[in-house]
């Protein structure tokens, strides 16, 4: 089984591709963190993330949510963040990370629970605002350093999807995630794992409305 995670900028558009994945039939294992605040909001507290014992919360629905997707049958994977996220966010907020989070941190990278390439989608030059994601711009890339630096201090190699101001938020996925992209034949969208981060390829066809070149982009 192989686990992919994708990580990055707030708002750069990872749920997007999620749910695209999702669609066309992939294992998807979505945001933990963004499911929670969503949920304590709506119960009444203003700013869970301020909370005592938030991060542990989204680690248990991230442990939990794993554990649901490896029900399943075995094969590919792709998690919207990981513990690893967690932790990022837990230097983000100034947090001492808890016994808990750090000891699910020591399995996932000994055990190598997810794959060591990550996707990691850059951010957008902009941010908008949320009820869950109140804040700037300049956060936001604050916010992106942590998880790029954390993400490398624990070993993981990144493979950066850049933007493209040019495209819509949709197409730009797909045309610049920088998987081997194989041209506008055949189905929508195509997976094939054949062995190697940097021979998963994916073949698309742009979303309606989004004008693109097809184009081939490889691993740099």
């Amino acid at each position: 089984m192989k686990r992919y995670v994708l990580t990055g900028a707030p708002g750069s558009g990872k749920t997007i591709l999620i749910r695209a994945l999702e669609i066309v039939g992939c294992r998807v294992v979505e945001e933990a963190a963004t499911s929670l605040i969503t949920l304590e909001q709506a119960q009444g507290k203003d700013q869970p993330w301020e909370e005592p014992g938030f991060l542990d919360r989204v680690l248990a629905l991230q442990r939990q949510r794993m554990a649901q997707c490896d029900l399943a049958d075995g094969g590919l994977q792709f998690h919207d963040r990981s513990p690893i996220c967690t932790l990022a966010l837990a230097k983000f907020l100034g947090r001492s990370p808890s016994q808990g989070l750090m000891e699910e941190i020591h399995r996932v990278t000994r055990d190598g629970i997810f794959s060591n390439s990550v996707f990691f989608i850059e951010n957008l030059g902009f941010s908008h605002r949320t009820e869950a994601r109140r804040i700037s711009f300049e956060e936001v890339l604050r916010f992106e350093q942590i998880h790029r630096e954390t993400y490398r201090e624990l070993g993981f190699d990144l493979f950066c999807v850049p933007p493209d101001q040019s495209m819509t938020a949709q197409g730009r996925f797909w045309a610049t995630c920088r998987f081997e992209i194989l041209g506008p034949q055949g189905p929508p969208l195509a997976i094939k794992d054949l062995g190697g981060f940097g021979h998963l390829a994916l073949q698309v066809h742009p979303f309606p409305g989004c004008q693109w070149t097809p184009a081939h982009y490889r691993m740099v």
